[in-house]
């Protein structure tokens, strides 16, 4: 499978060339933090490749005190980006971040313990 994807700018594009093994909702205090939201919303793979097709030299990479909560973002608009994680055995990569479907569904929330106050299940309503 080949997926693509981008940041809000645009000056930065890729593809992901495999299948994605999960995708979770992670609601602990750090990806809170980094999302600005609820929850980060990421899927995972271990065997799925990562290619730049521009603005590689853009990406940047936040490794929070070194102990393995990673973030890459655009330089230029701040747009959350796919990273290789542990030793690059594991893509992760910002379900946000892609321009394609994916057929794959969120398989649970974690850290569900660490939610906001405010992140309660709410009553859907349409504005």
């Amino acid at each position: 499978m080949k997926y693509e994807g981008s940041c809000l700018c645009g000056e930065i594009t890729f593809e992901i060339i495999g299948e994605f093994e999960s995708f979770f909702l992670c609601h602990c205090e750090r990806c809170r933090k980094d999302t600005g939201s609820a929850h980060a919303a990421n899927l995972f793979s271990s065997s799925a490749r990562l290619i730049w097709l521009s603005g590689k030299d853009k990406a940047k990479v936040f490794d929070f005190k070194s102990e393995g909560h990673i973030k890459s973002f655009c330089s230029n608009c701040g747009s959350a980006l796919p990273n290789m994680q542990m030793d690059g055995g594991l893509l992760v990569v910002p379900a946000g971040s892609l321009d394609s479907d994916v057929q794959i569904k969120p398989q649970g929330h974690i850290y569900w313990g660490n939610k906001a106050n405010w992140d309660d299940a709410l009553a859907l309503q349409r504005h």
